[in-house]
């Protein structure tokens, strides 16, 4: 057996793995073709990944024109420690307040410093200066090199 077969997550163990995190290193397509990398906070929407931003950032300008993201989610500090999904796919923009609204409060409601009182008047004051993202995969990679321990 390879060890990327070996180290790899099922997907009862991929979507444990995506339900517990936060942030997700998203990766989108500058005009010029190079990668626009950043840190984004997530949430689920079923299986998918959602996330939102000001609809004048880079990110969303890029995604305007190019559809196509990967979003990487991992932790562990030692090489034995190590866990990622990395999901690649194209996404599909919300932009009526509503559907904003609905991704923003499944984000918020995962950080942990937005008290449960404050997040729908946090959420409906950041909501009509954004576009919410639905990320739709083409491919998903995932590692657990906790596997890899005898």
């Amino acid at each position: 057996m390879k060890q990327r077969e070996t180290v790899a997550m099922t997907g009862d163990e991929v979507r444990a793995f995506l339900a517990g995190g936060r942030k997700t290193h998203l990766a989108t397509i500058n005009p010029d073709g190079t990668p626009h990398l950043v840190t984004m906070f997530y949430g689920l929407r079923g299986d998918r990944i959602v996330f939102w931003t000001y609809r004048a950032a880079q990110k969303a300008r890029n995604l305007a024109r190019d559809p196509r993201v990967t979003c990487l989610v991992e932790a562990g500090e030692e090489y034995f420690a190590l866990r990622g999904v990395q999901v690649t796919g194209t996404v599909v923009p919300i932009a009526d307040l509503p559907g904003v609204t609905e991704i923003g409060r499944l984000i918020a409601a995962r950080l942990p410093d937005v008290p449960a009182e404050a997040l729908d008047a946090y959420v409906a004051q950041a909501a009509p200066k954004r576009t919410a993202y639905v990320v739709v995969p083409a491919r998903v990679t995932s590692w657990d090199h906790r596997k890899l321990l005898p």
